[in-house]
């Protein structure tokens, strides 16, 4: 007696494999030293786990996952070692054709900001442009943002946050191409005081009223969301654009068209760029972050270095996000 087709099709579907690599980096960037005890979940697109152990390697590739040629070809990976944030990526979609790559981070909980390579008098150096937008209405700036580095460490949510906030938000804008230059390349000024000045998960900006426009065609052509009432969350908005290219840790930028300053004999707007975890909240990403690594329900710069840089590892032609700074053991 003949097999069903249905049955026919699903045991030729059970003997088509396919490829992952699973790579396991630090919070330098760097692969993972001394991979003991890291514990990985492999679970396809039917919500059936593959593989669930412990492996003492940092580069892994699994050769015989299922291949659906289907929804089940999106698989889960999740990876988790103790005394660090469990890290993971969803969806990794398979192929046959090719072993598909997908880059982990694992950061140590609790962690610090190392800054051996950030202050000022060396961004001068690896990041001019920084500097200068951060000096542009204020001439002690380097002493400033050299202050930022050397917060109240006893405090590890707050010690340095500020400092990585703007390294994060520079280092993205400055990947972000528009149809004239990046979007970093519009920024004239930081507003570091009064009621516009460092915030612990944002800053404010004076910029070329040309950003606006050029966010404009961004959305138009597809790379940006506007935001439908922007000032419900960002008082005294007039306009607010995301940037949609991955499922987490996009940069948002909201101008404030009323508030003017003439900076360099140009005419700027203010523009409050920040960056969100996740583009929604359906947006597909990291998976497994503990509930404690949020405190007050702020945006820490730590989690959006940790999802920035996994999702840039996922895009073709994407610049590696790296800030100039990096996330080490507390104690380190």
């Amino acid at each position: 007696m003949q097999a069903p087709r249905a049955m026919v099709a699903r045991a030729a579907a059970a003997q088509r494999t396919a490829s992952l690599r699973v790579r396991i980096f630090d919070g330098h960037r760097q692969p993972f030293a001394n991979p003991k005890n890291i514990f990985i979940r492999i679970i396809d697109g039917n919500q059936q786990q593959h593989i669930a152990r412990s492996f003492n390697a940092a580069d892994l590739t699994f050769t015989t996952l299922p291949f659906f040629d289907n929804f089940g070809d999106n698989y889960t990976v999740l990876v988790s070692k103790s005394g660090h944030l469990n890290a993971g990526f969803h969806p990794v979609k398979l192929s046959e054709a090719v072993t598909e790559v997908v880059d982990l981070m694992l950061i140590p909980q609790p962690c610090q900001f190392d800054f051996t390579d950030t202050p000022f008098a060396t961004l001068q150096q690896m990041r001019p442009q920084f500097c200068t937008i951060m000096s542009g209405i204020e001439a002690n700036a380097a002493a400033r943002f050299d202050a930022l580095l050397h917060n109240d460490p006893a405090d590890d949510f707050l010690a340095g946050r500020q400092a990585a906030d703007i390294l994060n938000i520079m280092t993205a804008m400055s990947d972000i191409n528009l149809r004239v230059g990046t979007a970093l390349d519009y920024l004239k000024a930081v507003i570091w005081d009064g009621q516009q000045g460092l915030k612990a998960d944002r800053f404010f900006a004076w910029t070329d009223p040309r950003l606006l426009d050029q966010a404009i065609l961004g959305m138009h052509e597809g790379h940006f969301d506007r935001e439908p009432n922007p000032k419900f969350f960002h008082p005294g908005a007039t306009d607010s654009f995301k940037e949609n290219r991955f499922g987490e840790a996009n940069v948002q930028l909201t101008f404030h068209g009323d508030d003017r300053k003439v900076v360099d004999g140009l005419t700027c707007i203010m523009v409050e760029p920040d960056i969100d975890y996740y583009r929604d909240l359906g947006a597909h990403g990291l998976l497994e972050v503990l509930p404690g690594f949020f405190p007050g329900g702020m945006t820490d710069p730590r989690v959006v270095y940790l999802l920035r840089w996994m999702a840039g590892r996922r895009k073709s032609g994407i610049a590696e996000f790296d800030p100039p700074y990096a996330l080490e053991k507390v104690g380190n």
